[in-house]
């Protein structure tokens, strides 16, 4: 049975004239198509248009909404998709309403250059923040009480989250559905849009080579089969070498390449990933888990999921029970 943590579970995405086509159909799609497979409990969605008169958006699209402004105030979700420009200003009407919101509890997330909205609000002064890579220098000059990540997909501050450019937004929703309905719903979802269920937000924007070549895909394919199930035994990267067929040096470069990261981290993101939905779906003990997942231990576990999610297994564990 689903549960959801949303007192208002109502996400309002901000239209506007000049609107970002893409990003605002990430949210249409994710957080607006009716799922009755996932049960009742799903989100609710509008469409709240900052501008009066006729909205047009990249691409020829002319854009109807559900209502003005004044829609934020029912809003458990806000939405801000990438802004018309980063040297266009932010309505002030628009920051009162976004400063209101986040006063009364409610969750504030935007895509690419959306964050300059969020900024604009001065919601995000001494806080984590990214947007895609192009807009980061113009970030950080123009709000530099903003703490900057650079380099990364996504930043969850609880109440308020920031993505990098167009796809990321992806990562970012699918993010926000495991928070609130849990893993096995988030990769339903994502089985839905045919993408990957889960990329670590901490993951580079900018991947060298996102394919590598035909023969060390297979390969690292196989490996990355192999590695989910075997994800309790102990992997060096002497070991991952050889079984790739590589050097260290290029297995090293090769991984890196095709999943902006590092093999260390990817095996703690997936540990992470099959820990969260032990938690989840099965009432075993930490250690069984840990010692499942390559831990081995329960304080290890402890450890790194707090890091990792900012809170313990068993909060975590307790709000699906």
């Amino acid at each position: 049975m689903m549960k959801t943590s949303l007192a208002q579970p109502l996400v309002v995405a901000l239209a506007y004239d000049g609107l970002c086509t893409f990003e605002f159909g990430l949210a249409v799609e994710i957080f607006g198509l009716p799922r009755p497979e996932l049960g009742e409990n799903w989100y609710r969605f509008a469409v709240a248009s900052v501008d009066a008169g006729e909205l047009r958006a990249t691409g020829g699209v002319r854009v109807v909404t559900d209502g003005d402004l004044s829609l934020i105030a029912q809003a458990g979700t806000v939405m801000v998709p990438g802004w018309r420009g980063v040297d266009e200003p932010v309505p002030e009407a628009l920051c009162e309403q976004l400063r209101a919101a986040y006063e009364r509890g409610c969750r504030i997330m935007s895509i690419c250059s959306g964050v300059f909205v969020l900024a604009a609000a001065g919601l995000l002064d001494g806080r984590k923040a990214t947007t895609h890579w192009r807009y980061l220098d113009a970030l950080q000059q123009r709000f530099p009480s903003i703490d900057v990540v650079p380099d990364v997909l996504y930043v969850d501050e609880g109440d308020l989250l920031t993505s990098a450019g167009s796809a990321a937004g992806i990562d970012l929703c699918l993010h926000l559905v495991r928070r609130d309905f849990g893993q096995e719903t988030a990769n339903s979802v994502a089985r839905r849009l045919v993408v990957q269920p889960h990329r670590d937000g901490a993951q580079s924007q900018r991947i060298v080579r996102p394919v590598p070549v035909a023969r060390e895909s297979k390969r690292l394919g196989l490996l990355f089969d192999y590695l989910h199930q075997q994800l309790a035994e102990n992997h060096t990267v002497a070991s991952l070498a050889s079984r790739a067929g590589m050097s260290p040096r290029t297995f090293l470069r090769r991984f890196q390449d095709a999943t902006g990261t590092t093999p260390a981290r990817w095996l703690l993101n997936e540990r992470l990933v099959r820990a969260r939905t032990m938690l989840e779906k099965t009432r075993l003990s930490l250690d069984l888990i840990a010692a499942q997942v390559g831990f081995g231990s329960a304080s290890t576990l402890r450890y790194h999921f707090q890091q990792h999610f900012s809170v313990s297994p068993a909060a975590y564990r307790k709000s699906f029970t």
